[in-house]
């Protein structure tokens, strides 16, 4: 057992929104049941307005009670940098959780890590969501190699992300497993989810769920729903997740596939307290990924026991065994079309042994144990 018990934990977590924030804070609860003393430093301005896809950064859910969080990181002030930094580097910490996920961050989160390790006493894990950006830019991997350098030791959560990072480094890393979003509530019958966010209670329903990026492939999608197979079978598509892109070529393409009538559309940023109702309301959760590394849906659809469909990119295809825990295909409207259908044809309770196996590998506290091996042989 590591014997130290002061844990700070730096990325997003309340007033801001999102699944980064919702995996801090959950990630802080288990520290802090573990024993630790557990501090969150999250950002006062983590992206200036001009530079976020959304309509807010700010969570409209109350202040979690029960945690920590110091609102304190400027990532466009470098002074600010320094402040934190050496704040930390004084206050000796023996963990720091760092998270990674785009290079914007790197200049920010690598000058307040290079200060901390001054102390030559703090550990730093970096958790890399990323380390090739879905979107990339001029300059990413010299950010990502500045970032790299103030690092101890790495976790991914997935096979994808641990190559791209064995392409900068060969310092300590471990792949782990996304873990359940359990902080969510408990599944509801169906019938009282749909009731709840106005959804016929008869109908085959199916999920697209998050953000709505270029990447995630909800224009493909959006094609595999134009298939008359699916038009004959009454298969309805419910989108919930706000625009981080374009909104009109949505749109245009909706009309172009005349699919309307197909979709239930809930593009507001769904909030925590509503989540539970959108994938218990679900026959299947479907991720039709063109790119990705991994995805905290699919962690969210085992915590509600969802089949899954997810196309056969990056990691995602090793988190959901197919015929399974859901249908693996590949990124392409006919593919996804033919799943889509096969998840019908087999039914939910063809699925469920399989979704309940593989859900117990998704533990917080063997994520918190590889952190921690992390730490200890890190030098």
């Amino acid at each position: 057992m590591f014997p130290s018990k002061k844990v700070v934990i730096i990325g997003p977590a309340h007033p801001l929104r999102g699944g980064l924030a919702s995996f801090n804070e959950r990630l802080a609860r288990q520290f802090q049941q573990d024993g630790f003393d557990v501090t969150i430093y999250t950002f006062s301005l983590q992206y200036p307005n001009f530079l976020f896809p959304g309509k807010t950064q700010y969570s409209s859910e109350p202040k979690p009670n029960d945690l920590n969080i110091k609102v304190c990181i400027n990532s466009i002030n470098p002074v600010n940098w320094i402040q934190i930094g050496n704040e930390l580097k004084n206050n000796k910490p023996d963990l720091i959780v760092v998270r990674y996920w785009l290079p914007f961050m790197a200049p920010a989160l690598g000058t307040i890590l290079k200060r901390v390790r001054k102390n030559r006493f703090s550990k730093i894990v970096c958790i890399a969501d990323n380390i090739i950006p879905h979107e990339k830019h001029i300059g990413d991997n010299q950010l990502t190699k500045y970032f790299i350098s103030s690092v101890h030791a790495f976790i991914t959560m997935s096979q994808k992300v641990m190559k791209d990072l064995r392409c900068f480094t060969q310092k300590p890393g471990e792949v782990a497993v996304h873990p359940l979003y359990d902080n969510f509530g408990e599944r509801l019958k169906k019938q009282d989810a749909r009731q709840k966010i106005g959804l016929p209670t008869d109908e085959k329903i199916i999920l697209f769920f998050g953000f709505i990026r270029h990447y995630k492939g909800l224009d493909i999608l959006l094609n595999a729903m134009a298939d008359e197979r699916l038009r004959s079978a009454g298969i309805k598509l419910l989108i919930a997740g706000e625009f981080y892109e374009n909104k009109k070529q949505y749109d245009d393409l909706i009309d172009q596939l005349q699919i309307k009538d197909q979709l239930y559309l809930r593009t507001d940023f769904i909030a925590d307290s509503e989540v539970r109702y959108y994938l218990s309301a679900a026959d299947f959760v479907i991720q039709p990924y063109r790119d990705a590394t991994q995805s905290g849906v699919t962690p969210l659809a085992y915590h509600f026991e969802k089949p899954m469909l997810v196309t056969n990119v990056g990691g995602l295809a090793d988190m959901v065994p197919d015929k399974k825990a859901g249908i693996v295909t590949a990124p392409n409207p006919a593919s996804i079309a033919e799943g889509i259908l096969e998840l019908y044809q087999l039914g939910e309770q063809h699925f469920i042994n399989g979704l309940q196996e593989e859900k117990k590998k998704y533990s917080w506290q063997i994520l918190v144990q590889k952190i921690l091996q992390l730490a200890s042989l890190s030098s």
